[in-house]
């Protein structure tokens, strides 16, 4: 593989009226910028090469002559190549297999190990909350309104950690996917999170108050308030987006659009 030298900004002085010159306001693209694309060209090819992914052979020239416009130009060809990988990703996951060369697999991935550990912590809950006597299909049919004190906790638990397993089987797919393109970024923890807090409200809507407007109580059974949970925890993104869809909808009706 060829050294990628970069180019050389070469820094220029300006005279004010008194002839004074200003020494150091360099012109251009930053010494440190081109650093950077060095280094992102040389990671991209890198991860091209161990990967068994095609190489436009374009990008030989353009970074044998280390010029900053054929620099911008190797670096978007390689873009191009490794889609969906990115620069971003292929950097992080380099430096965090790095840090960890004496860890194993899942703990050099911090995120991915808190998510199975999650997971395991819904499991313990729904077995433990489905064992009680409290969780059944008349208290699960009374829901919200219907039950209080204890019977309303241990049920609430119950719905919300399969609405944990929902969500969390869906984040864990995408985060093996994730792996597996070389498409995980560190902002990829924070939005875990936030799917992880929205799956389990999704789960509870979806069981609570769908179910709540079914006809007959002995069509609220066990397997529907679950399946409900778990289909709300899996598509919080689509119950999001049929909301929103609806408001915006609303909106529309009584908030006349402007020309």
């Amino acid at each position: 593989m060829n050294t990628i030298t970069p180019p050389v900004i070469k820094t220029e002085t300006k005279k004010t009226q008194n002839s004074k010159p200003l020494i150091g306001i360099s012109l251009g693209i930053s010494q440190e910028v081109i650093e950077e694309l060095s280094e992102e060209i040389n990671n991209m090819l890198s991860y091209a090469v161990y990967n068994g992914i095609i190489i436009n052979t374009d990008v030989n020239s353009l970074v044998q002559n280390s010029t900053v416009d054929d620099l911008i130009n190797a670096h978007n060809l390689l873009c191009k190549n490794i889609a969906p990988a990115t620069p971003k990703s292929i950097s992080f996951i380099k430096d965090t297999i790095k840090n960890g060369s004496k860890k194993s697999f899942i703990n050099k991935l911090p995120g991915i190990r808190n998510l199975l550990l999650l997971a395991l912590v819904f499991l313990v809950l729904f077995i433990g909350s489905g064992m009680s006597e409290q969780v059944n299909n008349n208290s699960l049919d009374q829901g919200v309104l219907g039950n209080n004190g204890f019977p309303l906790l241990i049920n609430f638990i119950y719905l919300a950690s399969i609405s944990g397993m929902g969500v969390l089987f869906f984040l864990l797919k995408n985060i093996s996917i994730s792996v597996k393109n070389g498409t995980l970024i560190p902002e990829d923890s924070i939005e875990y999170s936030t799917q992880i807090i929205l799956g389990i409200i999704s789960g509870i809507i979806m069981s609570e108050i769908i179910s709540t407007g079914t006809i007959g109580a002995e069509s609220v059974t066990l397997l529907n308030k679950g399946g409900l949970a778990l289909l709300g925890g899996f598509s919080s993104d689509a119950i999001f987006s049929i909301l929103k869809g609806l408001i915006d909808k609303l909106k529309n009706l009584f908030i006349p659009a402007k020309n």
